[in-house]
């Protein structure tokens, strides 16, 4: 297993919509048991391929933040969100792409997700709470969308701009 380069924002690939993966092969578990390690190192409980320049249909995740609770890392092949409730909650997100910066996303609160298993098996699940934000989360970043995207344009600019202050002193560094 190999630690990723996190893609940090603005980058154009992080705003370019993933294509669909086509078929579960080595490369693939591969790339999800690096991508794992690298969310797991972090931290971080969600990470999609084009975070990590791989222009593929792909997320990790783990939700279990409880001491004590054994993980339950999660790798989606094509997700799609197939029902989504009308009750609607907010959490503050944030984005290893986006290091440091924080803010509040409403979403649906509940969420069925299908996707395709490293198995190669369909599977679907029904999200909540913690889970159900990250998994839209990731699933948005396969469509080429960042939660800043969900925030009035003032501070979704005033964050941009703290970004390529970052990366600046990280080509510098």
């Amino acid at each position: 297993m190999a630690l990723l380069p996190i893609l940090i924002h603005p980058d154009p690939r992080l705003k370019t919509p993933a294509k669909p993966v086509d078929e579960i092969t080595d490369d693939l578990r591969r790339l999800a048991d690096d991508m794992l390690q690298t969310m797991y190192e972090a931290p971080g409980i969600g990470l999609a391929a084009p975070q990590v320049g791989v222009m593929s249909r792909l997320l990790v995740m783990d939700c279990v933040k409880e001491e004590g609770e054994p993980p339950r890392p999660m790798v989606l092949v094509n997700p799609v969100v197939t029902w989504s409730s009308g009750e609607r909650t907010v959490y503050e997100e944030g984005c290893l792409s986006i290091p440091e910066q924080y803010a509040d996303v409403e979403r649906p609160a509940e969420v069925d997700v299908a996707w395709t298993g490293l198995d190669g098996e369909r599977h679907e699940e029904r999200f909540s709470g913690l889970w159900a934000t990250c998994v839209q989360h990731e699933i948005d970043h396969l469509d080429g969308r960042l939660f800043i995207d969900y925030l009035k344009p003032l501070k979704r600019q005033m964050i941009t701009r703290k970004m390529v202050k970052l990366k600046r002193e990280r080509a510098r560094a």
